[in-house]
């Protein structure tokens, strides 16, 4: 408890508190966790066997640490998560801007107050995460965003401009003994990586002339897009040289990972005053994932942008409100998405994903191809081939289905005891889905337009759609 905390630095000292630079408590936090067999970092998936085994080695090296990849990849939720491996909590000296250590003060502002107080000296303690400060590069950041400025107000009061208790410390000192992000690091203006290395490299800073040496004990981390990064240029090479571990994330390797991003992620905790419950099966989550993961390979997506997890996340919530708001039309108090809810996805994919075609009159063309392309893996990866046999015979004898979005689910479900040929499909769709009405129709939809989109019948119409093997 914080009341049973060493509350001056004499009463620390007693207590055996031992200070430790900042990557010694990351690097003994993380063998800890190795040694338990525990994870670097939680809450990420899909990065075991690449990007997790790099960050360990980084944190036992004690390196700088900078994450190259597209956008979407968890880069800013891993270097957040980096605080976890900190000390829960870290003493400092009472009114310290710069967390000074009680043991080894180094502002001004401390050092008087150790001459002053000796050992009856207060000192307060901050918790891990406030150890930890961030600044997304963008062209307007200023060497006083980050290193600090002359405090007009303070000049005001009577202090003399070569006084350092005139300066207003900026992010990087005030987050001293703990860990500093850059985001987007080669959109930070060359004078200002300059200013950036010299106060972690060198030490020495100047502040519109006053020259304050601050032994900063700070870790570094950064993230860039792999293109911006090795652009000539865009890094200075002695910033570029400080980083020990470079380390490439990527986007979650097979679709059962994605899926599992997409329920960890998506807000799917809708009021309930509507009144209406909903089911979300398996394989309408997993064909949300396939088709990232389609778009990911398609020739008409700009990959240098890279198709941001986010896409997946916003198709599976937009999936969702539109299969609720196809209940609400049609007052249904339970549903589930289909098929049909699909078609709201050109308007959460569109503005996320960037096409290396200028033909704005190909776009809804290439974004439904990709979603075509999501729903035929899904359905290929479900269900056997010889499966749908039966049913494509029954195509074949004539079989017409007529299906739509105000077709309720009670009439999915007397299809399916109607043509027990589409039985099969429908199961293998369902397992480990619990089968109702609303379940019983997604699967079916899905069933009728992976057989369309594998040619083997027609389909007519748009809102109300009629399979039939006659064209």
């Amino acid at each position: 408890m914080a009341s049973e905390r060493p509350a001056t630095v004499g009463k620390l000292r007693a207590s055996g508190w031992v200070s430790k630079p900042v990557r010694t408590e990351l690097r003994n936090n993380a063998i800890n966790r190795l040694k338990n067999n525990d994870s670097i970092i939680n809450d990420v998936l899909g990065f075991d066997q690449t990007v997790l085994p790099q960050l360990a080695n980084a944190l036992v090296a004690g390196h700088d640490i900078i994450f190259l990849g597209e956008r979407g990849q968890a880069k800013t939720r891993i270097i957040r998560a980096l605080t976890s491996l900190l000390d829960e909590w870290l003493p400092i000296i009472a009114g310290s801007e710069i967390n000074d250590d009680p043991f080894n003060p180094i502002s001004a502002h401390a050092k008087a107050q150790i001459n002053k107080h000796g050992d009856q000296t207060p000192i307060t303690w901050i918790h891990r995460d406030d150890r930890f400060g961030e600044k997304l590069a963008t062209p307007d950041t200023s060497i006083a965003d980050l290193i600090g400025e002359v405090d007009p107000i303070k000049v005001a009061e009577g202090r003399y401009l070569a006084d350092e208790l005139t300066l207003h410390y900026g992010l990087v000192p005030r987050t001293n003994r703990g860990i500093f992000a850059i985001n987007e690091l080669p959109d930070l203006a060359e004078r200002i990586q300059v200013g950036l290395l010299n106060v972690l490299e060198e030490r020495d800073v100047q502040i519109r002339g006053h020259k304050v040496r601050l032994p900063l004990d700070v870790m570094l981390v950064a993230s860039a897009n792999p293109e911006d990064y090795t652009n000539r240029g865009r890094i200075i090479t002695p910033l570029k040289d400080r980083f020990g571990a470079q380390i490439r994330t990527h986007y979650p390797p097979d679709i059962a990972t994605e899926a599992q991003i997409i329920l960890n992620e998506s807000n799917t905790h809708f009021d309930d005053d509507n009144d209406i419950s909903i089911t979300v099966p398996s394989f309408m989550t997993e064909v949300i994932a396939a088709i990232s993961q389609s778009a990911r390979s398609n020739p008409d997506v700009s990959q240098r942008s890279g198709v941001s997890v986010r896409v997946s996340i916003t198709n599976h919530e937009t999936m969702i409100a539109n299969a609720i708001t196809r209940a609400l039309r049609y007052g249904y108090t339970h549903t589930a998405p289909r098929i049909c809810d699909l078609s709201a996805l050109m308007s959460s994919t569109a503005g996320k994903i960037e096409l290396d075609t200028f033909d704005e009159d190909r776009e809804p063309q290439i974004l439904q191809q990709i979603i075509n392309d999501g729903i035929l893996a899904i359905f290929q990866a479900r269900v056997p081939a010889d499966t749908c046999d039966p049913l494509i015979d029954a195509f074949n004898k004539g079989l017409t289905i007529e299906v739509g979005e105000d077709l309720p689910d009670d009439a999915y479900e007397n299809l399916l005891e109607t043509n027990p040929t589409l039985k099969p499909p429908v199961s293998a769709l369902l397992t480990n889905t619990p089968p109702d009405p609303p379940t019983i129709a997604s699967a079916l939809e899905l069933t009728l337009e992976s057989l369309y989109l594998q040619q083997q019948i027609n389909k007519n119409g748009t809102f109300r759609r009629t399979f039939t093997k006659d064209r």
